[in-house]
């Protein structure tokens, strides 16, 4: 790593130094030197060559398709130092717990988790037991494990996970907790080794971090700023696994949209890449998460040409009043979101929209929630991810007075879902006596009987089927409905 790279980044060893949340220093950051892409940061030290052989790792991942993907380059680090992979705790001889800092309900789960494996570590002392991931990089829940979970080994956070080889050998040396968490980080690490979690589907990272700051938001601070990977690095990636034979890919990042806007002053943009991707062998592509800024009518138009483009489109709401918009920095009002939701629909044939939506922010009005449930109604989405507002320390919206009651807010949410839940039973009813193109991901969850896949749309189905169908797309008749699955049949022609 550079030498000037190297003195902007936070490094605690046996100790801890945290830069606390700043929306002033974090939009200053924008403005320092460009990224860094580095191709031979990865090294495994001399005397951890094979120190995995016969030995057993297992993560717990937490949170998001950014950290499922970090998961698969640590599995990737932790085979190519010659550990197995394992299903059950009991058999791991390195444990790591990668997490999720979005809500206080994922970090509530992390340290219920810690309590539990306790008593495994105190009958196994040689375990070595690590958390990463985005709650690392809060300087209270590093506080917390250092005071209440002293039989945490060791604590890294989202920047620095290509060095798991060095952290691994100073654990197993060391009988202090390390903790080494980088505060601030803009290079883009390539080459790293990753173990797909399945040879069917596969996550492309194209940008890492975030730069819209919605003040609810902790992403971020624990993310670092917005770095998008070089299209060629990209477009090599996607090649080498429409190869490996890869039915779907989906492009990754917190925003995806805002892909390109630091390379070569945002010349070559999100559409130019999925322009670029669109001639790659490779049935199926999808994209998540988009934000309704800087959704433009090229990527509508890309998404349009159907071919290898899923005629899916994530758009996040968060709320239907522009003035609860605007309290969340989200840098759009209820009309223009509209606006660009009617153009999707219209614009991109057989499109589904799914969305998110908080209930409960800092100060929302009955009035106000009464604006975000009769824009339900108005886009009659296809799916919802619904939360309470949950407050993140740092963050601006922490330092508003929340004057909703907790009940309200559950019952606003409760509200919310029966509107989300009956349109999207209605959308799914479209789909009734069609004849559906499913890519078969294996047996459903409930019943080892049954196989599932998804649509274009991203419309789970479910079907009687033999295990040989796994892995292909064939026509399905959807033969009944429900809110949000398909139930179908093979369709024989």
């Amino acid at each position: 790593m550079s030498e000037k790279r190297t003195k902007k980044r936070t490094v605690a060893t046996f100790g801890k130094y945290f830069t606390a949340p700043s929306l002033k220093d974090a939009r200053k950051r924008r403005k320092d030197e460009d990224s860094e892409i580095i191709r031979d940061s990865f090294e495994v030290p001399e005397d951890m060559v094979n120190a995995g052989i016969g030995r057993k790792y297992y993560i717990r991942t937490y949170g998001c398709q950014m950290n499922e993907h970090d998961t698969e380059v640590m599995a990737g680090i932790f085979e190519l130092l010659g550990y197995e992979k394992t299903e059950l705790t009991a058999e791991a001889d390195i444990i790591l717990l990668n997490t999720c800092a979005v809500r206080d309900t994922a970090e509530n789960k992390v340290f219920g988790e810690l309590g539990h494996l306790k008593y495994l570590k105190a009958s196994r002392p040689d375990l070595l037991l690590g958390v990463c991931g985005c709650m690392s990089q809060e300087e209270e829940v590093v506080d917390t494990i250092l005071r209440k979970h002293q039989h945490v080994d060791m604590i890294f956070g989202t920047h620095n996970i290509h060095r798991l080889p060095q952290l691994i050998k100073e654990a197993y040396m060391n009988k202090e907790m390390v903790v080494e968490v980088w505060s601030q980080e803009g290079d883009i690490i390539e080459n790293l080794p990753k173990t797909r979690l399945g040879d069917l589907k596969a996550w492309v990272n194209i940008t890492y971090g975030c730069d819209k700051f919605c003040t609810y938001c902790i992403i971020p601070y624990t993310r670092g700023k917005e770095r998008s990977r070089l299209p060629e690095d990209i477009l090599a990636e996607v090649e080498e696994l429409a190869q490996k034979g890869y039915q779907e890919i989906t492009l990754l990042g917190q925003n995806v949209n805002s892909y390109g806007n630091d390379l070569n002053g945002g010349v070559y943009g999100f559409a130019n890449l999925l322009e670029a991707v669109q001639k790659i062998a490779i049935p199926r592509v999808r994209f998540t998460t988009s934000h309704p800024w800087e959704f433009t009518d090229e990527m509508i138009k890309i998404i349009s040409k159907g071919g290898n483009m899923m005629p899916h489109v994530h758009l996040p709401v968060q709320s239907g009043s522009s003035a609860i918009l605007r309290k969340m920095g989200r840098l759009y009002t209820r009309e223009e979101y509209l606006t660009l939701y009617n153009k999707i629909r219209k614009n991109i044939p057989n499109v589904s929209i799914t969305t998110d939506i908080i209930v409960g922010f800092p100060n929302e009005t009955a009035e106000q929630f009464e604006e975000t449930a009769s824009l339900v109604e108005q886009c009659a989405f296809d799916g919802a991810y619904t939360f309470i507002y949950s407050q993140r320390d740092g963050t601006p919206a922490a330092k508003l007075n929340d004057n909703v009651p907790i009940q309200e807010k559950k019952q606003r949410l409760q509200t919310l879902n029966a509107l989300v839940n009956e349109a999207a039973l209605k959308r799914n009813g479209h789909f009734l006596g069609e004849v559906v193109e499913v890519l078969v991901h294996g047996e459903s969850k409930k019943n080892a009987a049954v196989l599932s896949g998804y649509t274009p749309q991203n419309k789970l189905v479910n079907f009687v089927g033999g295990k040989d169908l796994i892995g292909k797309r064939l026509e399905v008749k959807v033969i009944q409905v429900k809110n949000w699955t398909l139930d179908g049949e093979v369709h024989n022609g």
